[in-house]
């Protein structure tokens, strides 16, 4: 099983500088590379300044001059968000300025904040018809002389200019949940990334199933890889991971803030949540975090990751937004290094 890094620059309060939250971002791809994990991950969100990614390609881009091995990823663009021709071009320039580097992940998005604001109107099914009209489009626009009249987008025989380095284009990625999801990857011979959230390992279980269905209703087409994408702490003692979980519980508390869009929102940060608020919602308590997600010294995670390697995933993904600190991620992150993937190595 490979390991990789998520990251976002992520912004809690105002106190906060952006150039800060950058340098923070760069420092934590940088370990990564270091460190021998396979990928750098980050993704696509708009006036969020919980989850800072207006462009995941500027940020690739600007990796790729930083960093010397590492892969780096698209976790995820939002498919409703992209005209074909752009996301072709786009990712064709930034696989050429990383050497040939580029993984794209392709999603149907995740906030009706964000669908409200850049396509009115749209909702979850909307944004899935697009994501697979999308992915067959700009496969063909990489081809070249491409016309495509489809539901959503229309355009005469187009080229990418410039086109991938990698032939015949980049690996592709889909967010999947549903079956259907699943189905499609497997189908148009994409790999698969699959995230839990805090839902811990019956539903790590449950998209392993779904993705082995696909697989074998698919049985013609290659298996795909598979990556699982889940938040992760290595702590050292007992009070420092309270202290994680406890950090977690108040991540995911604002992350429902955000995906149920009813509370208020200023200078793109959400209403502070009171500790009340917080409370109210048990599902995601620290003690949950603890329980479901890989929080424990480096030995406790090991043994929690090789379960999912035996399960059948190819990729770990560690998701390092928690609202902590910089020096608590980074120092979970080296932890993560040097005494959890050494247990992986062939």
């Amino acid at each position: 099983m490979k390991f990789s890094l998520f990251v976002h620059m992520e912004r809690l309060d105002a106190s906060q500088s952006h150039q800060a939250l950058y340098d923070e971002f760069c420092a934590l791809a940088e370990i990564a590379d270091r460190g021998g994990m396979a990928a750098v991950w980050t993704g696509e969100h708009h006036g969020m300044e919980f989850t800072i990614a207006p462009n995941p390609f500027i940020n690739l881009a600007d990796l790729a001059r930083r960093t010397t091995n590492v892969r780096l990823g698209t976790s995820t663009v939002i498919a409703p968000f992209w005209h074909p021709i752009k996301l072709a071009g786009e990712a064709a320039m930034t696989d050429i300025i990383s050497g040939g580097r580029l993984e794209i992940g392709i999603a149907r998005g995740a906030y009706s904040f964000e669908y409200e604001r850049l396509v009115p109107g749209l909702d979850a099914w909307g944004a899935g018809q697009r994501m697979r009209e999308l992915v067959p489009a700009i496969r063909g626009i990489w081809a070249g002389d491409y016309a495509h009249d489809g539901e959503f987008w229309k355009f005469p025989a187009t080229t990418s200019s410039p086109k991938p380095l990698q032939a015949p284009h980049p690996p592709l990625w889909i967010a999947a949940r549903d079956p259907s999801s699943h189905e499609f990857a497997v189908a148009n011979g994409c790999n698969v990334q699959v995230t839990p959230l805090w839902n811990g390992d019956e539903e790590i279980a449950s998209l392993m199933a779904k993705f082995n269905a696909a697989c074998e209703k698919h049985w013609d087409k290659e298996r795909p890889r598979i990556m699982l994408l889940a938040h992760t702490y290595v702590g050292t003692d007992e009070a420092d991971l309270v202290q994680a979980a406890k950090e977690m519980s108040v991540y995911y508390n604002y992350f429902f803030a955000w995906f149920k869009n009813e509370r208020p929102i200023h200078q793109g940060l959400v209403e502070r949540l009171s500790e009340e608020d917080m409370a109210a919602n048990p599902q995601i308590s620290p003690e949950v975090m603890r329980k479901n997600l890989p929080v424990g010294t480096p030995d406790q995670v090991v043994a929690r990751l090789k379960t999912y390697e035996a399960l059948g995933y190819d990729e770990y993904s560690l998701w390092i937004d928690t609202g902590m600190s910089f020096a608590r991620k980074k120092a979970s992150l080296e932890r993560f290094i040097a005494e959890v993937m050494p247990a992986f190595a062939e």
